[in-house]
């Protein structure tokens, strides 16, 4: 499977910002889709999972009640719906694929979001 992200960008705290992940290819392999990142300086940081079956989410700690993770399942894209951001969500987000919680068997080539202050 090939994980294509779009959607970032530039935005001013307490702003919104939605990425999209498209999977081609061998999608049935990635029965979890999830969004990763990584700020500069910093590890790469688990932000949300969806289940593909189910459409069950989960989410990290800094980004609940933020962030909505959404699926649809006829394009194979996933997005994630980022509200009222912060500078520190600052970062390259990457959509993954797996198997598992969090999904880390296939990664995007990420895209950038920052956010002003």
């Amino acid at each position: 499977v090939q994980l294509q992200e779009s959607g970032g960008g530039l935005v001013q705290a307490g702003g919104s910002l939605t990425l999209a992940c498209t999977a081609s290819g061998r999608t049935y392999s990635s029965h979890i889709r999830g969004w990763f990142r990584q700020a500069p300086g910093k590890e790469r940081e688990y932000v949300a999972a969806i289940r593909q079956s189910n459409g069950y989410t989960y989410y990290a700690d800094p980004v609940k009640g933020r962030f909505t993770i959404s699926r649809d399942s006829a394009s194979n894209t996933v997005y994630l719906q980022m509200n009222s951001l912060k500078p520190e969500d600052t970062a390259v987000y990457y959509c993954t694929g797996g198997s598992t919680l969090p999904p880390q068997s296939t990664w995007g080539p990420g895209t950038q979001v920052t956010v002003s202050s």
